[in-house]
């Protein structure tokens, strides 16, 4: 074998520079104990939460590979549901920061997510248009309601009722019986997106959100009993359209569907609208956990905040408008000589009972919100905004004229838009990230930002030899000159009449080049100069040269030896030049798109240009030829560097990817993936050990360079491994037989997981059968030899510590994952599931987790009904399953009964005692009082 080359793998080590992704929501969640401080916002793959005081990072939730797409924490304040890109949805505890629970069901991104009111179920929407109800408690998935076209926007769980209410952007808004699992009324009254909406007023009244602005209102009345279709409908909704609500005309026509009309539930009527002042799109409607307060917002910078009267509220205010309008009447009666007394009905209209209480004005757009309602009155907003921060607000209520006031404002942790370029400094320990506002130094070993600079629109950037000065290149064509130390602009030069699209630092450290939109090439030097304000001298920048193009320059670079100049132009070319005369030398032509990145090896004998045509060339410099010609990301390549002292280089793209290359044997070494947007810039360490990059979903990455081997063969057969596991994932799932492709079905999907836990208890089954012939074996040895011989046992059965083989296979049952248990059952061939049907029958009979095995023989026995009812050999152990299983369960069921009568009988006790307590509390404070009145009433009498 011949000898091949090492590579060492480079790591994902840090994401930073990252307040919040606007992709998923926002919210408050408790932790240690508190309300209203911290709050959970995706970042990327993550999950970050920040206190809100001190503006730090408190814990984080790390997920895998895809972008967080939802979230909701539990009623409880426990747990946190995330759901992702992918469709899988994780449940982290917030007290230790691990995953707990991971569902998959949903083929798309996670768009809703809703606990019940007791935390122990939860309902996820998708984009696959699908909505799907899950156990907590049991980990498993419970059914998929099917009925949406479009992608799922909200889902709200009914707490009185068992009922689930969903909204898509079909425009339809349904409502689903999780008894019977079917919708059993569509409310069609939407024109367009139902984008939000919300249940108020003790879930008697729903809110949507649509393209409009307006947010329409339904009151719902609740059916207890199925009525006779002879009887007259004299129960009429809660709310009649009132006064002050804008009339129904055209949509009262198509108001409803009933697709059951023997089994009406809730009767919704539209009375009216409250009219919001945003013109756009709702994007996010909701209310506080109270629901006292309503909030919303468009696709612009204001949150619209509205209070909901309570009934005793509604109550009081009714009362005053009756004591109004009688004394109208009075004098009207008065005045007319009228001794007939007029009657006057009094109402609410809809926008004395749901009144606008302020408008709050956030710096920038709103893409997401939450409310929490302080113990001291005060209404906490929470708001995420598209650039990379989170604002809070105060709203005091108990004012007369109620103003948002911001308390806080996370925003040091990253920049406002993207990065558009990077630089490390010669000792490796410093980056430099700027954006379109400012620039910003980073410590690499802490990744604390240091220092913030204001700053034009930045494209390209350096770190000036010494570390203590950096240079800017802007969109206006300006250099801009910073010192660290005071992280004070030193000097402003207007260099190019265009844009400065590259800057390049001279191998000899005395200058510095500069490539521009106004066709120019620009060679400065570095010099000393006398400050004015201080006695001391400062850097500065001479221009010294300039080398006229005839087409936009897009990238300039320097070979090692600074001999030569390659400038890359608008017309797809690459031109090189002599440094000394700057006569032309060669052209580089071949790409299709305009060469946008490209970098010059160390030894100067290779250069490497990527293109907006997705290609990379490599080229010689000694004659210009063209060695090879990869076809490297799916989109435009934006950023290419050499790895220091050899002749691997980076490549960034639009494509979301970073890839490693060999330019001397032209193979893909690496890709690293990680931003979930296009690339916009990387930058290696002058030591070659890290790389940092920047992307459109405002993340900066820190990728390091480990002492780990990197084989190409194995790095192939992992790549493959992925594409195979991504192919089972989008196969078609598998079909219950006999069960209908109707409203529901199971809530789980098959994925390499449901796969390999299948094999599993295949492989424990085959195992249980060689050792089970095995034993057959060796007792007919032992008869016929008349003596006992020792019996080999399996290493695997060994390892379990000498365990039976039956026990083992309930082992590997026992370890497949709840939420996986049904999918991989399905995936189970039929020849396996009569032993398997045997080894319930023993599990159950010794009584051991007779919940899980009954479950797993249920599922069973629905799936392969008619193979397993046709089979002759199979009646007696269904016979035995039969009488095993109802006597395990209902002594199951009996414990289960006597541990909730002692829970019961416990809890009243406590009651009683607690009761006990306060009466006499109540007694004691009572008899005090008495005391001191009768000692108030002896001194007044002794005064008189």
């Amino acid at each position: 074998m011949g000898l091949t080359r090492q590579y060492l793998r480079y790591e994902p080590a840090a994401l930073f520079g990252l307040v919040a992704s606007a992709r998923a929501g926002v919210a408050f969640v408790a932790l240690r104990g508190e309300r209203g401080r911290y709050v959970a916002v995706p970042a990327c793959a993550h999950v970050f939460v920040w206190d809100s005081r001190k503006g730090e990072k408190v814990l984080i939730l790390k997920g895998l590979k895809q972008q967080v797409s939802s979230l909701c924490p539990s009623p409880d304040g426990l747990h946190l549901a995330v759901g992702y890109e992918d469709g899988a949805i994780c449940v982290f505890n917030l007290l230790s920061g691990e995953l707990t629970i991971t569902f998959n069901g949903h083929r798309a991104a996670v768009t809703a997510l809703q606990y019940d009111h007791l935390g122990g179920r939860l309902v996820s929407g998708s984009k696959d248009t699908e909505v799907i109800v899950w156990d907590v408690i049991n980990e498993s998935g419970l059914y998929r309601l099917r009925g949406h076209k479009d992608v799922i926007t909200q889902v709200l769980f009914l707490k009185e009722k068992n009922l689930l209410v969903t909204c898509a952007k079909d425009t339809l808004v349904k409502w689903w019986d999780l008894d019977t699992q079917h919708c059993f009324k569509t409310l069609v009254g939407h024109r367009a997106e139902v984008w939000g909406m919300a249940l108020l007023s003790k879930e008697t009244r729903l809110i949507t959100g649509s393209t409009d602005s307006e947010l329409r209102v339904w009151d719902l009345t609740y059916i207890q009993e199925v009525k006779d279709p002879d009887e007259p409908e004299s129960k009429k909704s809660k709310g009649s359209p009132s006064p002050g609500a804008e009339e129904n005309t055209e949509e009262d026509e198509t108001l409803e569907v009933d697709e059951h009309p023997e089994e009406r539930i809730v009767k919704c009527s539209k009375v009216g609208s409250i009219m919001r002042e945003g013109r756009d799109r709702v994007v996010t409607l909701g209310t506080d956990r109270m629901g006292k307060f309503l909030a919303c917002h468009g696709t612009d910078a204001v949150l619209e905040v509205f209070s909901v009267l309570s009934e005793e509220e509604i109550q009081n205010k009714l009362e005053k408008k009756m004591k109004k309008a009688r004394k109208k009447a009075n004098r009207q009666r008065y005045r007319q000589n009228s001794e007939e007394e007029p009657k006057r009905s009094v109402e609410l209209s809809l926008q004395e009972e749901i009144q606008r209480v302020t408008n709050v004005k956030a710096s920038s757009k709103i893409k997401s919100f939450d409310l929490i309602l302080s113990p001291k009155g005060e209404l906490k907003m929470v708001l995420l905004l598209q650039n990379n921060v989170i604002e809070l607000y105060n709203l005091d209520l108990s004012a007369q004229m109620p103003q948002a006031v911001r308390v806080s404002r996370i925003t040091i942790g990253g920049h406002r838009s993207d990065v558009r370029t990077l630089a490390f400094s010669s000792d490796n320990i410093a980056i430099l990230s700027a954006a379109a506002e400012s620039v910003k130094i980073w410590n690499r070993s802490t990744l604390q930002c240091i220092r913030t600079m204001e700053c034009e629109y930045a494209l390209c950037s350096l770190f000036i030899p010494g570390d203590r000065q950096v240079i800017i290149g802007t969109k206006t064509g300006k250099l801009q000159l910073y010192e660290l130390a005071s992280g004070s602009l030193i000097e402003t030069l207007d260099a190019h009449d265009g844009a400065v699209w590259s800057i390049a630092l001279s191998p000899d450290q005395h200058g510095f080049v500069t490539g521009g939109a106004d066709k120019c090439v620009k060679f400065w030097e570095f010099e000393l100069v006398k400050d004015e304000s201080s006695v001391q001298k400062r850097l500065s920048m001479k221009h010294v040269r300039i080398l006229q193009m005839d087409e936009d320059v897009l990238c300039v670079r320097y070979s090692p030896n600074q001999k030569l100049l390659a400038v890359s132009l608008l017309d797809c070319t690459v031109k090189v030049f002599y440094v000394d005369t700057l006569k032309f030398f060669l052209s580089l032509y071949g790409h299709k798109l305009p060469v946008l990145c490209m970098d010059i090896c160390y030894d100067g004998t290779l250069i490497a240009t990527g293109s907006a045509d997705r290609n990379v060339k490599i080229w010689g410099l000694d004659f210009g030829d063209c060695h090879r010609s990869l076809f490297a990301h799916d989109d435009s390549v934006m950023y290419l560097q050499f790895v220091p002292k050899s002749h691997l280089f980076f490549t960034a793209g639009k494509d979301r990817k970073i890839k490693q290359w060999d330019a001397d044997k032209f193979e893909h070494i690496q890709t690293l993936e990680g931003h979930h947007q296009e690339v916009w810039c990387l930058a290696l360490s002058p030591n070659g050990d890290y790389v940092v990059s920047a992307s459109h979903d405002k993340s900066l990455r820190l990728w390091e360079r480990t002492r780990e081997p990197l084989i190409l063969e194995e790095e192939r057969e992992m790549q493959q491994e992925a594409e195979y596991e991504e192919s089972v994932a989008k196969e078609e799932q598998p079909v219950v037989a006999g069960e209908r492709q109707g409203e529901t079905g199971l809530a789980g999907k098959k994925t390499i997981e449901t796969i390999k836990a299948a094999e599993r208890i295949m492989e424990a089954i085959e195992l249980y059968r060689e050792e089970t012939a095995k034993q057959k074996e060796h007792n007919a040895i032992c008869k016929a030899a008349g003596k006992e011989v020792p019996f080999p046992v399996n290493p695997i059965l060994r390892a379990y510590g000498n365990i039976t083989p039956s026990a083992y296979v309930l082992e590997v049952f026992k370890k497949v994952k709840s939420s996986e248990l049904e999918e991989s059952l399905l995936v189970l061939p039929f020849s396996y599931v009569p032993d398997l049907l045997r080894l319930l029958n023993e599990y159950i009979q010794q009584g051991s987790d007779v919940e899980l095995l009954c479950r797993a023989l249920l599922f069973l026995l629905k799936i392969h009904f008619g193979q397993i009812t046709s089979n002759q050999m199979l009646v007696t152990v269904i016979e035995n399953l039969k009488k095993t299983t109802i006597s395990r369960v209902s002594e199951a069921r009996d414990v289960l009964g006597f541990n909730m009568a002692g829970l019961q009988f416990l809890k009243r006790e406590i009651e009683a005692k607690d009761e006990v307590t306060f009466f006499a509390d109540a007694t004691e404070r009572f008899e005090e009082k008495k005391r001191k009145r009768k000692k108030k009433e002896k001194m007044v009498l002794a005064m008189l």
